[in-house]
């Protein structure tokens, strides 16, 4: 169990983010077109999982942005903004904003993600969203980065994955 915190007040995760070096753990989330989405898509890939408790929030809609930004000129990189927001509330904000370079999914159908990847709230107010962490995958589905962000209202430190990312 991560302990983190909400404007300063301590809570907790379910678990702790898998270690660098270890293989990505297996998920099954909801994309925008409603359909599965696995690590079988990203195949090939570098995959930024760019976990947050919602994009109806101002600090996860400011990753997003600046994820989006990030990687508009690189190849072979995907960002992925995880959230348990339903489909239609990510593909809004993200359409509304211009946001291209971006993937949603959402964990709405499958709690089990948060529990895989030791994301999932327990206690406080946010309880059962996840929290705001970073998980970056290599090609070979390898755990090459992690960053339990350790205030929720804080944003991730960017200029790691940017270098992670050249």
């Amino acid at each position: 169990m991560a302990q983190i915190t909400f404007k300063g007040t301590p809570i907790h995760t379910i678990g702790e983010l898998p270690s660098k070096g270890e293989q990505a753990p297996d998920f099954t989330l909801c994309g925008g077109d409603l359909d599965d989405v696995s690590p079988a898509n990203y195949i090939g890939k570098t995959v930024v999982l760019n976990i947050v408790p919602s994009l109806d929030t101002s600090v996860c809609q400011v990753s997003a942005r600046t994820f989006n930004e990030m990687i508009s000129s690189m190849t072979n990189v995907v960002v992925a903004n995880i959230s348990m927001d339903l489909p239609f509330a990510q593909g809004r904000f993200c359409s509304s904003e211009g946001l291209e370079n971006v993937e949603n999914l959402s964990s709405f159908r499958n709690p089990e993600f948060g529990t895989a990847y030791g994301v999932t709230i327990i206690d406080g107010p946010l309880k059962g969203l996840l929290s705001r962490a970073i998980v970056v995958v290599n090609k070979e589905g390898t755990i090459i980065h992690t960053e339990q962000v350790p205030e929720i209202a804080q944003e991730p430190d960017y200029s790691a994955i940017t270098e992670l990312l050249k």
